[in-house]
């Protein structure tokens, strides 16, 4: 009986990394090892930028199967995200039509995301109650976040505030997204088509023109996929992994307090090189690519970018915390960090104003709440980045012992450390399982393949009656 209480209460230390090399192994099972690793044993680390800012890896979804899995859990309207439309006319006046949404100034920016950010915070504290404001709460810091991007960005669509029906669409449908993708849930289409069906009646509504030569519809996907599926998701992640650093370094929290924002920029730079955004992107090439050994990659190879080898490469000790590392004058171009991307492959088109907003939302959060966590930080968080927020005028978080609180937060965040590694366990089976059947219908739906396929035969249509 002993042996088996004692294997039961090991699970969470060695059943979940088993779990993910068996969820890994399927994965490549199912999609096959169509994909070559960069950095890898063909091209090091050495000639990753090189390879990737090479002008033939510019393809983004034809001729490879895993396009067909990215666009199942970015549907609906993966045919006209920015992300992943083949170049040509289509994807110029896409990325345009962003770009003009996303130059906003710099003080509009902070304005607009200190007033979203302030207004969801309140909005949760009243929830709260009165007789509870002083009181410390657990939240999921990546559901805290995204009502305010849910917000921020469509004020920056709409030109006017978020009614709370159009916030609840949004939040819905990206979460619905990045639950997917972290292969904790399976896509519920009925809550993003119902988000299409809002976006699609308010087109005439927006505040610069839509991309020219899409259809209804698809303006409809451009402002889902563009802005309230990555621009939100990816923003709500961020700030998760942001505000989990602060938690965990309260050093940096300070930092970031003092409004030195060279400072606060290093916190970032080095939280985004631990735990960048993607984990991989693939690329397909256009044409041969030539390396210096005498080989070549052959046209139409799917190269497979990974994100956090490449952070970690060069860097001493690179698991650590470090925001020195981009504090000693070494310009962050010239070490193993593309957190946005690199400007010769169609880098982040919100690589600007991303900072500058996550700025404002980080020391915002900080004003009001000392933060605290002692739940697992991986890049993928699936936990959604558990944290204990304490409003900064509670008694306990100016000093005040006498009423317990301070020994009450202690045993919260032993209640967190024990909840996150048991749902750690149960979590990475409905992993395996959610995951392993969304790849398999990936394939099976094959969204990608077969959207090609009938581009192709149109236009042999179109060409035979042209004779």
């Amino acid at each position: 009986m002993a042996a088996v209480v004692a294997a039961v209460l090991s699970l969470p230390w060695w059943l979940p990394g088993r779990i993910v090399a068996l969820r890994g192994r399927l994965f490549a099972r199912i999609n096959g090892d169509e994909g070559i690793a960069v950095p890898g044993d063909l091209i090091g680390v050495e000639r990753f930028r090189e390879v990737y800012g090479h002008p033939a890896a510019g393809g983004r979804s034809k001729g490879a199967a895993l396009s067909d899995l990215f666009w199942y859990w970015l549907s609906p309207g993966a045919h006209v995200h920015q992300e992943h439309l083949e170049a040509g006319e289509r994807y110029d006046e896409v990325a345009r039509t962003t770009r003009r949404y996303l130059a906003v100034p710099r003080a509009e920016a902070e304005e607009l995301a200190h007033r979203c950010v302030t207004r969801v915070l309140r909005e949760q504290a009243v929830r709260k109650g009165t007789r509870h404001r002083d009181a410390a709460r657990l939240v999921r810091l990546r559901d805290l976040m995204m009502p305010v991007w849910a917000e921020f960005y469509y004020e920056l669509v709409f030109g006017e505030p978020c009614p709370r029906t159009a916030r609840d669409l949004i939040v819905g449908n990206a979460d619905d997204v990045v639950t997917a993708l972290k292969c904790c849930g399976l896509r519920h289409m009925g809550r993003r088509h119902r988000l299409t069906r809002y976006l699609a009646g308010r087109l005439d509504d927006v505040r610069y023109p839509l991309p020219e030569g899409l259809s209804g519809e698809e303006r409809a996907f451009y402002l889902q996929g563009t802005f309230f599926n990555t621009a939100v998701v990816q923003m709500s992640e961020a700030m998760a992994h942001l505000l989990m650093v602060l938690a965990r370094h309260p050093d940096a929290a300070a930092t970031a307090l003092t409004g030195d924002d060279r400072a606060l920029d290093a916190v970032m730079q080095e939280t985004m090189r631990l735990y960048p955004l993607f984990g991989v992107a693939h690329r397909i090439t256009t044409g041969d690519i030539d390396l210096d050994d005498g080989t070549s990659l052959p046209e139409g190879s799917v190269l497979c970018f990974g994100y956090p080898e490449f952070h970690r490469a060069g860097f001493a000790d690179p698991g650590r915390f470090d925001p020195d590392r981009f504090r000693d004058g070494t310009a962050a171009r010239e070490l193993n960090h593309i957190p946005f991307g690199i400007a010769a492959n169609r880098p982040c088109p919100a690589w600007r104003l991303a900072p500058i907003t996550m700025r404002v939302a980080a020391r915002e959060v900080l004003r009001r709440y000392a933060l605290a966590s002692s739940a697992a930080h991986t890049r993928s968080m699936p936990n959604r980045g558990p944290c204990l927020l304490v409003p900064r005028h509670a008694p306990s978080a100016r000093g005040a012992r006498k009423d317990g609180r301070a020994w009450t937060h202690r045993t919260v965040l032993l209640f967190m450390w024990a909840r996150d590694r048991a749902e750690d366990v149960w979590r990475s089976l409905v992993q395996l399982v959610l995951g392993t059947y969304m790849v398999w219908d990936a394939r099976r739906q094959r969204l990608c393949e077969r959207h090609f396929a009938q581009l192709e035969t149109s236009h042999a249509s179109s060409r035979s009656g042209t004779r």
